[in-house]
């Protein structure tokens, strides 16, 4: 999924734009997560995010992609990205990463987010996944944190892999990996645009932060080894060594009075709550 090269910069008015495919996106996700549980397989939840999308005024802008037929990217346990939903049914302690998008008038949104699917039965092996994901999680909320404040864009990837690097796994000293061949993005008309978002530290300062700058950050951490490949499907991206995955994303507007997470429904207020951000809606 290549970038897009447009202005980074958007008006006031292209802004407002942004805010319903934002909640459309995050409409469709939630319908989604809701219905996550043993037994469903991800071309069912395909079919809920579609309808979801659809119900809520918007189109996928995933089905927009050249090649890519499909509402949403599902990828499980080793899956990092791009999986492609199958009819296998999910299992009980599964890691379930779900990204997805929506069009509206020509605008899009994008956000990801991964669950654990329940299993009372191997209480160690679902914990470890939720360590991943929730790091993952909260590294995501770090670097939209860094986004308030920061000058240039690239001090995103700092926090981000800050935070990580914090969290290794319970009992471990070596901290998860952090894909670097995959990264953030810019979006507005298209749903990839420049620039490019990193998740780690970049020794480039990046585009200056200020009104008008639209972008998706989407850590994906692993917890092994950070080396992929790409399945025959030519899409879904698997470890190399089989370890887990977890990514999480939101797409965040920069304006005139502050930050506001587009895909968020209260635009990111109670997670960036503790990190001494108030998000404020655009005007």
């Amino acid at each position: 999924m290549g970038f897009r090269r447009t202005s980074i910069y958007k008006s006031p008015a292209e802004l407002r734009q942004m805010v319903a495919p934002g909640l459309v996106t995050a409409a469709g996700l939630a319908a989604v997560r809701s219905n996550i549980r043993p037994g469903i397989t991800p071309l069912e939840l395909d079919g809920i995010a579609e309808a979801a999308i659809i119900a809520a005024g918007g189109v996928s802008n995933f089905q927009l992609v050249p090649g890519y037929r499909h509402t949403l990217c599902i990828s499980v346990n080793a899956d990092v990205v791009h999986g492609i939903p199958s009819t296998r049914p999910l299992e009980p302690g599964d890691i379930v990463s779900v990204d997805g998008g929506a069009d509206v008038a020509g605008w899009s949104g994008d956000s990801a987010f991964t669950v654990v699917v329940p299993d009372p039965s191997r209480p160690e092996l679902v914990a470890a996944r939720q360590h991943l994901s929730d790091v993952t999680e909260q590294s995501l909320w770090h670097g939209i944190a860094r986004l308030a404040r920061a000058r240039h864009l690239n001090e995103v990837g700092d926090s981000v892999q800050g935070y990580v690097e914090a969290n290794p796994a319970p009992g471990s000293d070596e901290p998860y990996g952090i894909l670097t061949d995959y990264i953030g993005h810019g979006i507005g008309r298209s749903m990839h645009e420049e620039p490019p978002v990193f998740n780690y530290r970049v020794r480039q300062k990046g585009p200056e932060v200020k009104a008008g700058l639209v972008v998706a950050i989407e850590p994906m951490v692993v917890a092994g080894d950070i080396d992929t490949f790409t399945q025959d499907d030519e899409w879904t991206v698997t470890t190399e060594d089989g370890g887990d995955a977890a990514h999480w994303e939101h797409s965040v507007a920069v304006h005139s009075g502050g930050i506001w997470v587009l895909t968020a429904v209260d635009g990111g207020a109670a997670q960036l709550a503790p990190l001494g951000v108030t998000p404020v809606p655009i005007p």
